[in-house]
C-alpha cells in the first residue's frame, strides 16, 4: 500500500492530466446534448474509472521492476544488470546512473585488491606458523634427549619459552582456521580424562611456574564433539586461568550431568572479572579493567574459545567475582547415538 501512494505522488502529474482531458470531455457532451450526456454518464464514469487503474497499474509494475532491476544492480554490478537497469529508467535517471555505475565499479575493483591482499596475508601468516613448527620442534627434542646435560634451572626456563611459544602459533592456527570457509571438524565420542591429560602434560611447565594445584574430579565420562577443537578450547582457558592467576593459585575441572546436556566446569580462584567487565569477556580484544594481568593479554584467548564453541554448537557461560576467580562452563547438549 505504501508503495502504491509512492507511485500515485511520483505521477501525479500525468494523472491529474488524464482526469482534466476526461473532464473536459465530458463538459464538451453535455453541452453538446444534455440528453445524450444522462444516457452516456454511467459509461463514461466507468471507462474513466478503468483507464485510470490501468495507468495506475501499469506505472506500479514499471516501478516493481525498475526497483527489481535496481536492486540486482547494487548487488552485482556487473555489466548484465547494468544493462537492465539502463533500459528500464529515464533520461534524466539514466545520466545520474553512469555516475553510480562508475562510483560502484571503482569500489569493487578496489574490495577485490584488499581481498586478494587479505588471502595473500593470511596465507602468509598461516606459513609462518607451520615453519615456526621446525625450531619449535628441534626445542623439544633437545629438551627431551639432553635433559640431563642442562641445568635444572635452564631446563624450566626452556620448558616455559617452549609452552608459551606453542601457545602462540596454536593461537594463530586456529585463527586461520576459524575463518576458513571449509572445516575439518570430525564429532566423536571424547574422552574427557585423556582430553584433559593431553592439555595438562602441554601446560605442565606453565603450571609448574605458577605453583598450581590442580584438581580432577573428572571420572571416565565422554561427551560428543572434536576433540581438537575441544582441546584448544581448554588449552584457552587455562592459559587464561595462568595468566589471571594470584596467590596460592588453583584449578578444578569437573562435569555436571543432566538428561539434556553435560557442563564442563573449569574454575580457578584467580583475579576474577569485575561484573560490568563479564558480559565482554568473550569479546575479540578485551581485556578488561584488570591490574598487570591485563597488561600481558591480547584479548583473543577467550575469544576464540567462544568462536570454536560456536563452530563446535557448544554453549559457553562465565560466573566470576572480582578478587575471587572465574568458572568458564562448556554445556555439550546431550547427543543420542545409533
Amino acid at each position: 500500500m505504501r508503495q502504491f501512494w509512492k507511485i500515485l505522488k511520483r505521477y501525479a502529474p500525468w494523472l491529474l492530466l488524464l482526469l482534466i482531458i476526461d473532464v473536459f470531455s465530458t463538459l464538451l457532451l453535455w453541452l453538446c446534448d444534455a440528453r445524450a450526456f444522462q444516457f452516456l454518464i454511467g459509461l463514461i464514469l466507468l471507462t474513466s474509472l478503468v483507464l485510470f487503474s490501468a495507468t495506475v497499474m501499469v506505472f506500479y509494475f514499471k516501478e516493481q521492476h525498475k526497483q527489481a532491476f535496481f536492486r540486482a544492480f547494487l548487488t552485482e554490478p556487473d555489466v548484465v544488470n547494468t544493462e537492465k537497469l539502463l533500459g528500464a529508467v529515464s533520461q534524466q535517471e539514466r545520466e545520474q546512473l553512469y555516475l553510480l555505475v562508475s562510483i560502484l565499479q571503482e569500489k569493487q575493483r578496489r574490495i577485490q585488491k584488499m581481498e586478494e591482499s587479505l588471502r595473500d596475508y593470511e596465507e602468509y601468516v598461516e606459513g609462518w606458523a607451520h615453519e615456526t613448527k621446525t625450531p619449535l620442534s628441534l626445542l623439544t627434542m633437545i629438551l627431551d634427549n639432553r635433559a640431563d646435560e642442562l641445568s635444572p634451572s635452564l631446563q624450566a626456563k626452556l620448558e616455559y619459552v617452549r609452552s608459551q611459544f606453542q601457545e602462540d602459533i596454536t593461537q594463530i592456527l586456529y585463527y586461520a582456521r576459524l575463518g576458513s570457509s571449509t572445516k575439518d571438524y570430525r564429532f566423536e565420542a571424547v574422552h574427557l580424562q585423556s582430553v584433559l591429560k593431553e592439555i595438562m602434560d602441554d601446560y605442565a611447565p606453565l603450571l609448574e611456574e605458577k605453583q598450581f594445584l590442580v584438581e580432577n574430579l573428572l571420572q571416565s565420562e565422554t561427551v560428543y564433539t572434536d576433540r581438537r577443537g575441544l582441546q584448544f578450547m581448554l588449552g584457552q582457558i587455562i592459559s587464561n586461568a595462568i595468566k589471571y592467576s594470584g596467590d596460592d593459585p588453583r584449578l578444578t575441572v569437573s562435569l555436571q550431568q543432566s538428561t539434556a546436556a553435560d557442563i564442563l566446569i573449569i574454575a580457578d580462584n584467580g583475579m576474577g572479572v569485575k561484573s560490568y567487565d563479564l558480559p565482554y569477556i568473550f569479546q575479540k580484544g578485551f581485556t578488561g579493567d584488570s591490574t598487570d594481568g591485563g597488561k600481558k593479554a591480547t584479548g583473543m584467548g577467550l575469544y576464540l574459545t567462544k568462536k570454536m564453541a560456536d563452530d563446535l554448537n557448544l554453549q559457553l557461560e562465565a560466573e566470576s567475582q572480582w578478587g575471587k576467580g572465574l568458572s568458564i562452563f562448556i554445556i555439550f547438549p546431550r547427543v543420542r547415538l545409533n
